[in-house]
Parts: structure tokens; C-alpha cells; sequence
């Protein structure tokens, strides 16, 4: 095995908070329906939001940020332990690059969310 590429990202909750503020359709684009909900379908608290969006950023960090990359073909989700889905732009680029394996951890803490990517592959 071997690494493709590791992206980390951090996330400022009030500066996400207020972005989300001034424009609240961004949720929409940035995250998919089931990325907003927890497994018990009721809205996720904006700092789980903003640790998937560091997620989202983390990703296109580890694949050398292309660019043309589309939000919503990243899909995090934390059944347990955090894992990645991707489609379209973001499965195109990743298989290019020979990606079979993602590694995520995500962990918040006061005004921030962080979180570490490992592309990986056979």
C-alpha cells in the first residue's frame, strides 16, 4: 500500500457559523441531504457540519486540489467511524490516481472542527 496523498483542514465555527448565517442556502450546496441529518433524521449542530466540510476540504487537499471538483460528490457520513463516499468529479480524480482506500478522522473542540485525510492505495 501507499499514500496518495493527506490533506488536513480546519474550520473557524464562528467564521463558518457566519457564513452559513449570511447565506443559509450554502448548507444546500455544499452538503447532501443525508450529509445534514444524523441517523436519526433530525438536523445535524452546525459544528458536525463544519467538521464535514473540513472533511470536504481535507479530500481535495489529498488529491492536489483539482480543480472542477463538485461538494456534493464527497459525501461524509459517521455511522461509527467517519467514512467518505465519492462520486463523479471526485471518484474521477481519485481513481486517476489510483486511490482505493480513504482514512478520515474528524474531532471538534470549542470553535473549531479538524479533520486528517489519508488517500491510499494498493
Amino acid at each position: 500500500m501507499a499514500i496518495v496523498g493527506i490533506g488536513v483542514d480546519v474550520v473557524d465555527l464562528a467564521r463558518f457559523s457566519g457564513v452559513v448565517e449570511r447565506t443559509p442556502e450554502i448548507v444546500d450546496r455544499l452538503f447532501t441531504k443525508a450529509e445534514q441529518t444524523s441517523a436519526e433524521g433530525n438536523q445535524l449542530p452546525l459544528i458536525s457540519l463544519a467538521g464535514r466540510f473540513a472533511v470536504k476540504e481535507a479530500v481535495a487537499k489529498a488529491l492536489g486540489a483539482p480543480v472542477g471538483m463538485n461538494w456534493h460528490d464527497c459525501e461524509v457520513s459517521n455511522a461509527g467511524a467517519p467514512t467518505i463516499s465519492t462520486t463523479g468529479t471526485v471518484a474521477q480524480v481519485a481513481q486517476s490516481q489510483g486511490v482505493t482506500n480513504w482514512h478520515v478522522s474528524i474531532s471538534h473542540d470549542g470553535p473549531v472542527a479538524i479533520a486528517y485525510v489519508i488517500a491510499e492505495k494498493v
